[in-house]
């Protein structure tokens, strides 16, 4: 126990990049059958940290070769059927010891993350890998507890409805939360008995290559969980485009979720599950009686992982007769969180996870005022000296549903607020998105709530909160925020068949 509490002590010291990289394990190469092995190509992805712009590693940079080795040892693995056909108890035992040995390892992944993505390490402490763990554990425990069916057959008849892995699964993850999305992937797919092949985004590689040797660590079988690291053309195109892939699924841009489901179309018609981008707007009435819980939720649903959340609430409608106090208290928010370094415990907000992002997010704020939106807080750049790169907490006013800002997802800290009279009107601009994520509403009003909670077009709707909820409730989206669920034993419906077994008696 002294050793481990040691190396926690020790993991929370850096302060910086290069103090950092000298207490974790990086691991580089690709994932296949139980092995880190080098790229075919030889090639790779130079990983930098968007805390300091300072080179972090080389990383295998996976093609079309590699994906087929993966998916040949995957097929050979589930063919084999020792975790296909291990009982539903034995699968449940390894998957828990998977879980303990994440969470022994738990304070690197959260420093590993954070160097990776530039996520303050409270975040990544305290949030992203106990959710992890906890993900992998629920999963674990709902393998033994979920039965197959008996059809209500004639006497002379049995029908079973029995649920089956769908095989080889292919997961392409994003960059925002790599090993808690990886989970809400990997974890049901493995639970099911499946073979698992994950590529993860190239800008955040190196958690989920760790959390491949520890699965191995933990007794799961050579082959069925690998990881491929590379960028999205040359390995997750392939991967999607794959012959004997049997299911993909994908966390991502809508652009990108439209193309995996023209390759899947154009390949062997695999089964997709998207969960896609998000324009989430938050509704904020007059009628509120807690103004400033409102205002914090508002703020903090943009703000959070600086804005880099697919559900983040980035259209605020609030109702004309409290606008402009109510946008005082979030701008208020805004001015008083300042980017920090995202080693220090105490920081809240982090930086952006590269430069491409960072002058992305920084186009979008130039174009919001071009377009007339008044900015009312931050919208510049903050601590260029570091190196790294990070932007002020931002606040548009005076923005209309039909700006760019409030028309496509941002993926950075910026809010754009819009007025609204009526709820009528409030529901009607909320709904005016391509998509389909998430919403909320501010009410103090039971009728206005239940009429909004059922007439936003979203996947998720929260009443007087945001981001409310947890592993045991399902999350995707409506319209082109995509489709399919994570989390909740929905997420069984995604890597299992159901087959129906029709058994003939005689007479």
């Amino acid at each position: 126990m002294g050793d481990v509490m040691n190396v926690q002590t020790e993991i929370n010291k850096p302060q910086t990049v290069a103090d950092a990289r000298k207490i974790v394990s990086l691991r580089t190469q690709a994932f296949i059958g139980g092995k880190f092995v080098d790229s075919l190509s030889g090639k790779t992805l130079s990983s930098s940290s968007p805390i300091d712009g300072s080179h972090l590693a080389n990383v295998a940079a996976c093609d079309h070769r590699d994906v087929d080795r993966a998916v040949s040892t995957a097929r050979a693995a589930f063919e084999a059927g020792h975790w296909r056909n291990a009982s539903p108890n034995d699968r449940r035992k390894t998957l828990l010891k998977f879980a303990d040995t994440l969470e022994a390892n738990a304070e690197e992944l959260a420093l590993l993350e954070t160097l990776d993505l530039g996520k303050p390490i409270a975040n990544t402490t305290s949030v992203d890998i106990p959710l992890t763990i906890e993900t992998v554990r629920y999963y674990a425990e709902a393998i033994n507890k979920v039965y197959d069916e008996l059809g209500p057959s004639p006497s002379n008849a049995v029908s079973m409805i029995v649920r089956e892995p769908v095989g080889v699964v292919a997961a392409v993850t994003p960059w925002n939360f790599p090993l808690l999305m990886a989970a809400w992937k990997f974890a049901p797919a493995l639970a099911t008995g499946n073979s698992v092949i994950m590529k993860p985004a190239e800008q955040t590689s190196l958690s989920l290559l760790r959390v491949a040797e520890l699965a191995a660590e933990a007794g799961i079988p050579a082959g069925v969980f690998n990881v491929l690291p590379g960028d999205g053309p040359s390995a997750g195109k392939p991967l999607a485009l794959h012959m004997d892939v049997d299911a993909i699924v994908f966390t991502g841009s809508t652009a990108v979720g439209k193309l995996i489901m023209g390759y899947a179309a154009q390949s062997n018609m695999k089964r997709v599950g998207l969960e896609c981008g998000g324009k989430s707007p938050q509704i904020v009435m007059a009628d509120c009686d807690n103004l400033g819980a409102a205002a914090n939720a508002a703020a903090w649903g943009v703000f959070y992982d600086q804005g880099q959340v697919c559900t983040a609430g980035t259209r605020l409608l609030v109702q004309k007769d409290i606008k402009d106090r109510f946008l005082e208290k979030v701008a208020g928010i805004a001015t008083g969180l300042k980017p920090g370094n995202p080693l220090d415990p105490k920081t809240e907000f982090g930086s952006l996870v590269d430069e491409t992002q960072l002058n992305t997010v920084l186009g979008y704020i130039e174009k919001g005022s071009a377009e007339g939106a008044h900015l009312r807080a931050g919208g510049k750049r903050a601590m260029t000296e570091s190196g790294g790169f990070y932007v002020q907490p931002t606040l548009f006013d005076g923005v209309t549903n039909e700006m760019t800002i409030a028309r496509e997802e941002i993926f950075g800290p910026v809010i754009s607020a819009i007025e609204f009279e009526t709820l009528d009107q409030a529901l009607s601009i909320a709904n005016d998105s391509i998509y389909g994520l998430a919403a909320g509403i501010w009410t103090s009003n039971v009728n206005t709530a239940h009429i909004a909670g059922r007439a936003l077009r979203a996947g998720n709707v929260w009443i007087n909160c945001w981001d409310g909820s947890d592993i045991t409730t399902p999350f995707g989206g409506f319209k082109q925020s995509g489709f399919g669920r994570d989390r909740s034993l929905h997420a069984f419906d995604k890597y299992t068949e159901l087959k129906t077994i029709w058994l003939q008696l005689s007479n």
